[in-house]
């Protein structure tokens, strides 16, 4: 993702926990954990964020929007298993009115509390379920896109009184109710009606599209590799879809303005090229289709799983004439690698994210003349330590959305290189993508997988010194680099 401080740090200002009583049941009284994971999964920079006690395998979402007046009913289906025994379990929503819910078909008794990550929806079950048992939860519900939420929204709001969805790091739950933590990783499909005049989008592939009698079209999208919750990416807007192929055959989409598609259509051609050029890195491309979305209601860049989400603000030549936008094309692709398929496990190790796309942003800017990689690195470095102070290192960041973790990350990685060579880098950072596939990751998995790859037992003091250590490390080949005061 490309974006400030302030949009990462979503719901840390919300109110002290107001609790809502959950129903009593007869599985409270055979024993069971009642409010199992009500404090969220521990996640160290957003502690009650997500659920214990079970895991989402898949989300089956049915959303019927209405533009212009932004209001919408839907549907939600999870299918989950149990990880402990439970009485009751608890999803994460905000901003929704909960019109029912059932567990395996059977009417649920539910209840809403207000906590430090928005609301919590307390669910119990007709009959307790045991661990491992899997369980379908199905829950109607509807609202206003516009609608006051306890933190910040993930609602983008265009001209054309659609909407598209940005709901990292931890608003998810302003869509749907869900198990939003990104170490709950599950597969997807969606049902998205769009009136005349709109199209929908959505993660994944178009799988068919329905008319309806009121002349609406239901558009239905599956994405079968496993996404975590704040890489939604569902749309309903004016716009146009263009197609392609990648050099390699993979289906391309993309979304632009409608009415502006000479304007963009030379733009998003430009991924054919900057998928050849990574995927020599890093290898096949990990999902079944790509594109990029062009909307005027959002500012920012967000690597939405295979569908980066662009404001129209960011397609302009530098003051050199060179298309330095294509950097930040380049950063959101990046992404489908580090951080769409191979996830952080928890929101501390967001360098794992950011780190390889600033990274590899910076080296396709340098491969095409527009800017020097040994500079930017300098420049972090000479910063770096003052961030360290201030936000934490990159390994340990106090917050999200800090230089620490964007250009600080890209520097652990050039530090890397600059020590083991490019040969071993390449090899380690080729490797990594693939080795992890679909998987949540730590730094310690980093860590040991540049020791694997290179055999050099060494690396984990050194990188421990970089991601963790409170001053910068002396840069390898470059005793001269300083730090500012």
């Amino acid at each position: 993702m490309t974006t400030s401080r302030r949009a990462f740090l979503t719901k840390a200002a919300v109110a002290a926990a107001v609790t809502v009583p959950v129903l009593g049941s007869p599985a409270q009284a055979a024993g069971f954990d009642p409010r199992p994971g009500s404090d969220g999964v521990g996640d160290p920079l957003f502690p009650t964020l997500g659920n214990g006690g079970y895991q989402v395998d898949h989300y089956d979402l049915t959303f019927d929007f209405t533009p212009v007046t932004y209001d919408f009913t839907a549907v939600v289906k999870l299918n989950a298993r149990a990880t402990q025994d439970l009485s009751a379990f608890n999803l994460d929503t905000d901003g929704h009115t909960i019109d029912s819910v059932t567990v395996d078909g059977r009417r649920a008794s539910h209840s809403l509390s207000l906590g430090m990550s928005g609301q919590e929806l307390t669910v119990t079950p007709a009959a307790p379920l045991r661990k491992g048992a899997p369980f379908q939860v199905a829950v109607a519900y509807h609202g206003n896109g516009k609608a006051a939420r306890s933190g910040l929204t993930g609602w983008r709001f265009g001209s054309d009184g659609g909407f598209a969805c940005a709901a990292q790091s931890s608003r998810a739950d302003t869509f749907l109710p869900c198990n939003d933590t990104p170490s709950d990783k599950a597969t997807w499909t969606f049902h998205l009606s769009a009136p005349a005049g709109y199209v929908a989008a959505a993660n994944g592939v178009l799988t068919g599209k329905d008319k309806r009698a009121d002349g609406a079209t239901v558009w239905h999208f599956a994405l079968r590799e496993r996404m975590p919750t704040e890489l939604l990416g569902i749309a309903v807007v004016k716009g146009t879809y263009l197609y392609g192929t990648s050099h390699t055959g993979l289906p391309l989409r993309h979304i632009v303005p409608r009415g502006r598609e000479d304007e963009y259509a030379p733009v998003v051609a430009r991924t054919a090229d900057h998928l050849a050029w990574l995927e020599r890195k890093f290898g096949r491309y990990p999902f079944s289709v790509y594109g990029i979305h062009i909307y005027d209601g959002y500012t920012d860049a967000l690597e939405n799983t295979t569908l980066t989400l662009m404001g129209t603000n960011w397609f302009k030549p530098d003051a050199d004439g060179h298309p330095t936008y294509e950097n930040t094309m380049v950063h959101e692709l990046t992404h489908q690698w580090f951080g769409d398929s191979v996830t952080p496990h928890d929101w501390q190790q967001a360098w794992l994210n950011e780190g390889p796309a600033v990274y590899y942003a910076a080296l396709y800017s340098q491969e095409r003349g527009w800017s020097d990689m040994a500079a930017k690195m300098k420049a972090t470095y000479a910063k770096l330590d003052a961030v360290r102070a201030s936000d934490g290192p990159p390994g340990l960041p106090a917050a999200l959305g800090g230089t620490n973790i964007y250009d600080g990350g890209a520097l652990v990685l050039y530090a890397l290189r600059l020590r083991v060579g490019a040969r071993k880098f390449d090899r380690i950072m080729g490797l990594w993508p693939r080795r992890f596939k679909g998987r949540t990751v730590t730094s310690e998995d980093f860590i040991a997988h540049a020791v694997t790859v290179t055999g050099d037992r060494s690396l984990d003091r050194f990188l421990r010194d970089w991601l963790f250590g409170a001053k910068n490390p002396p840069m390898p080949g470059h005793p001269d680099w300083t730090t500012t005061a």
